[in-house]
């Protein structure tokens, strides 16, 4: 049921491939609470995916951007100031590692792939912010979300090198978070979610089972793809305006735990 909580408010939301993406579901809920936003991704996303279905449902314009490009993120801000004026909330949802997709494992990298990766999935959010500032083009008040992992504080060791660009994410959430707020009254967060059954996610090896685990290690289980868009609502709306430079844990309680009677079950053994 909608209460409107984002009324009024216009955004960018970026990374929505097909059903299965938390961008996706921040989309359509962002939508049912009112709000009006640009769809982006890269040009070949929208090839391979199915982006027009998703702008349909929520009446939105596709914009297509490369988050590494910035003349690219340029030409999106400027899109969107025309469209709406300046914005209320962006999303970043980007991530990508060629190493993980080629199964390399994390002591025999392709250096180039792992350049490949810190700039997609954690420099294109300062290049994102940098565009956004430059061309002032987030409202006072506004709000960014990042969304991130875990594995940035703790060891996954099939996460490879995105454990390093996720750290990097929430290191740029933190610094940027400063600038745009001192400047401009923005607010930026980074939310990290529970694993995820998401096109991105499944790429990495033993991806179901690690989720079984985190399940059984959360008191409150995982925390859904629309759980996820729910709470980034939030983030975006006036309820949370004081909230910023924070790594939020969106995991059911995963983050805080050491052992659950559940697992220790699994191994025969009675907490």
């Amino acid at each position: 049921m909608s209460n409107n909580i984002l009324s009024g408010k216009t955004g960018i939301i970026f990374g929505a491939l097909d059903e299965k993406s938390i961008a996706w579901k921040v989309a359509l809920k962002a939508h049912e609470e009112g709000a009006k936003f640009i769809l982006t991704n890269t040009a070949l996303a929208l090839r391979l995916g199915s982006l027009n279905k998703l702008a349909e449902e929520t009446s939105s314009k596709i914009v297509p951007a490369d988050v590494t490009v910035v003349v690219e993120l340029e030409n999106l801000f400027t899109a969107a100031k025309e469209e709406f004026g300046k914005v209320d909330f962006v999303l970043h949802s980007v991530g990508m590692s060629m190493n993980i997709r080629k199964n390399n494992p994390f002591t025999a990298l392709n250096y180039d792939f792992m350049m490949k990766t810190l700039d997609i999935s954690a420099v294109s959010l300062h290049k994102v912010l940098q565009t956004a500032l430059k061309l002032d083009a987030i409202a006072q008040g506004g709000s960014v979300v990042a969304l991130t992992y875990i594995a940035a504080q703790k060891v996954f060791p099939d996460y490879s090198e995105m454990s390093q660009a996720k750290a990097l994410l929430e290191s740029i959430v933190r610094s940027f978070g400063y600038h745009y707020g001192t400047t401009k009254g923005v607010r930026i967060n980074s939310v990290s979610q529970s694993p995820t059954v998401t096109t991105a996610g499944s790429g990495v090896s033993g991806f179901d089972a690690f989720i079984d685990y985190a399940e059984k290690m959360s008191p409150l289980g995982n925390a859904t793809a629309e759980d996820c868009a729910n709470y980034c609502i939030s983030l975006f709306s006036d309820y949370t305006k004081m909230v910023t430079m924070q790594n939020l844990y969106h995991d059911g309680g995963f983050s805080m735990m050491g052992v659950s009677e559940q697992v220790m079950q699994k191994f025969g053994t009675q907490v």
